[in-house]
């Protein structure tokens, strides 16, 4: 494991944090060569995740500084290796969270490649040459085209940075449950944030009659008038905990926050599904009598594979489904990240990362 190679001899702008205070700094490094499988990003904007949040912080004791966040990576392809299908320069692409995979097991065989064992990501990674790997916090970007998807052109480049890990995280579960082929299906999405506001975009595009349970009672204006949410329920309401009992087919849980599963598992119907995508510090407690008597099923998941992720861009293109933004410019991600934190944000921030160089 090292920082670089001899092969890393471009010299890139990027920003990073050096330490667990997480302050994000300017920093320039070294990235490799384009090679004959890569393709040379100019990254147009990247979007903030709660991951990075927890990488620059050291959160989950992983970090190897300095780290260069970003993984919600949009921009336009500047330079093609020789032995790279379907990309050609010029063209606006993404990169999500997958930097390398073994290409090799059963589940990169079958497009799985997110649960591959040896799966290596775009940032805080050990790449194929034992390299660290730096993440969308910088200007430039080298990538194997194997993990690149293409961007619709109808969709806006800063509004469709955050579908690479948001959208895709939420997207894969409804895919999994025949929710996104079959309507009419009654589905939870609990937590309004970065996550759930996409859930629930993609709930009623899909068809579906779509619940947000939340722990914020001034939300359910902004889910049912400014996002198409059809019924709202204050998470800490027993009123309305107990009206709503027995009355979803399908739950997801997108908060990362420590919250109980007992009152979410009763409003599954007998055979209901609760998929869990957010990452809470502390594991959570899963209660017996609830799944038993019910016949209820918890579940999880991460991300999805490049074909999947290239389906749900595929699927935005078609709905004109984007994340709502924040747009900011490189000199505001440490604000960015101290009002993540606080959850202060609608719903997602997202770098402007060309327009700081242009300007």
């Amino acid at each position: 494991m090292a920082q670089t190679t001899p092969n890393h001899t471009v010299t890139v702008s990027g920003w990073a944090a050096h330490d667990s205070s997480g302050k994000i700094t300017p920093y320039t490094f070294k990235r490799r060569e384009n090679g004959v499988n890569d393709v040379t990003i100019k990254i147009l904007y990247c979007g903030v995740c709660h991951t990075d949040l927890h990488h620059v912080k050291n959160d989950w004791g992983i970090t190897m500084y300095p780290v260069v966040p970003g993984h919600e990576i949009v921009g336009v392809i500047t330079k093609v290796g020789s032995d790279v299908k379907g990309f050609k320069e010029g063209e606006r692409v993404g990169v999500g969270c997958l930097a390398a995979t073994c290409l090799d097991c059963e589940y990169c065989k079958t497009d799985q490649e997110n649960y591959c064992e040896k799966l290596q990501f775009v940032y805080n990674g050990i790449f194929w040459d034992g390299s660290i790997t730096y993440g969308g916090y910088s200007e430039i970007l080298v990538a194997d085209y194997r993990y690149v998807v293409h961007i619709p052109e109808n969709l806006p480049m800063d509004a469709a940075a955050p579908l690479l890990c948001a959208g895709i995280t939420v997207f894969s579960p409804l895919k999994d449950h025949d929710l996104v082929a079959s309507a009419g299906k009654k589905i939870g999405v609990v937590g309004l944030g970065g996550l759930g506001h996409i859930a629930v975009k993609f709930g009623k595009a899909f068809g579906h009659h779509v619940t947000v349970i939340s722990s914020s009672p001034s939300k359910e204006a902004e889910a049912k008038e400014r996002l198409g949410a059809d019924d709202f329920i204050v998470s800490s309401n027993p009123k309305q905990l107990q009206a709503a009992r027995k009355s979803l087919d399908f739950i997801l849980d997108t908060v990362s926050a420590e919250h109980s599963l007992l009152p979410i598992l009763e409003l599954l119907k007998i055979n209901g599904t609760l998929f869990l995508v957010g990452a809470p510090d502390k594991p959570l407690q899963l209660p017996a009598f609830p799944l038993i008597f019910g016949k209820r099923s918890v579940k999880g998941g991460i991300i999805g594979g490049i074909k999947e992720t290239q389906e749900m861009l595929d699927v935005c293109g078609k709905y004109n489904i984007t994340s709502d933004i924040e747009l900011i410019t490189p000199d505001r991600i440490n604000e960015a990240m101290e009002r993540l934190a606080k959850n202060d944000v609608r719903y997602r921030f997202v770098i402007d990362i060309a327009g700081s160089s242009n300007n």
